[in-house]
């Protein structure tokens, strides 16, 4: 009996072992697809699907550099650029496309605010145009706004097509902060941003961490880039360290998605991420960096359960 026994507990085991296994998926590890060819893009921040052309991205530079948007394909081959006119680029920060009235659209956020001393943001709207060498676009509307609760620094941003309004997400806050802002059209007056709540979900550092951060220059748990799908239906959060990838229920909105438990992506020894988009309709996402030359990753969430 006690050789049954024994025979029995091991099978039983080698059941809970496998269940154990099958419950446990392998992490997903992003996938290096190419590098940026183009040297102008030496200060990548911001990401953006195309609208028009499904293999090409549009990406920008951090302040200081020319109001210039850039296309490359999904290898970071350089395939054209255009000038935004009638815009400034004091702290380009983010990027994204969406459409409007069947019309493909690029939002241009102006956002950052190292030392949170500006009293106004920027947010500028150009139909998009085709990625050509040298592209000619000109500025639909731009929205200037203002936080209800003083000045800070972003460096994501997003367009929620089904409320019609760009989401900010700050970036030094703890936790970050989340706002709301009208898509509204022509206006020539400052618009106030709405405080839309904590995004909570985010790792959040110690406070050893913040203490030693300057020295360490290690701010792994800030905010610095976000999109929300084509379909509406997934977003993702991009942080120095991780990417953040949440699904939207039928009738919910983003502040509380963005507070329901996310998938999560390590991005290793990847150095100076800044710039995240989707690369299809909600499943597949794109990553670069704040370097000349840096790496484009790819990161594939199909076929992996929501937790």
């Amino acid at each position: 009996m006690r050789s049954l026994d024994l025979v029995v507990s091991g099978f039983v085991l080698l059941i809970i072992a496998a269940c154990s296994k099958a419950a446990s998926p392998e992490p997903i590890v992003p996938e290096v697809t190419g590098q940026l060819e183009d040297k102008k893009i030496r200060e990548a921040s911001g990401l953006a699907r195309s609208q028009r052309s499904p293999e090409t991205l549009w990406i920008i530079n951090d302040n200081g550099a020319k109001e210039t948007v850039h296309a490359i394909d999904h290898e970071g081959v350089r395939l054209g650029e255009f000038d935004l006119s009638n815009s400034r680029n004091k702290d380009w920060e983010d990027l994204a496309s969406f459409r409007l009235n069947g019309l493909p659209m690029l939002m241009v956020a102006d956002i950052g605010d190292n030392t949170a001393k500006r009293d106004k943001r920027s947010l500028y709207f150009v139909e998009e145009p085709k990625p050509e060498k040298k592209a000619e676009a000109e500025l639909g509307w731009r929205i200037d706004y203002v936080y209800p609760d003083g000045p800070r620094d972003a460096e994501a941003a997003a367009v929620d097509v089904s409320t019609q309004q760009v989401l900010i997400l700050s970036k030094r806050d703890l936790p970050p902060r989340l706002y709301g802002i009208a898509m509204q059209f022509n206006r020539d007056e400052t618009v106030d941003a709405r405080f839309l709540g904590p995004v909570t979900t985010l790792q959040q550092p110690t406070r050893q961490d913040v203490e030693f951060a300057p020295k360490t220059k290690d701010w792994y748990w800030q905010p610095v880039g976000m999109d929300i799908s084509a379909d509406n239906r997934a977003a993702v959060i991009l942080t120095y360290r991780e990417v953040y990838y949440y699904e939207r229920r039928a009738g919910q909105e983003w502040p509380e998605a963005l507070n329901t438990k996310p998938v999560r992506v390590s991005l290793g020894n990847f150095e100076n991420a800044e710039a995240i988009a989707f690369g299809d309709e909600s499943r597949t996402v794109f990553v670069t960096g704040e370097n000349t030359h840096s790496r484009l990753l790819r990161i594939d969430f199909n076929g992996v359960e929501k937790p």
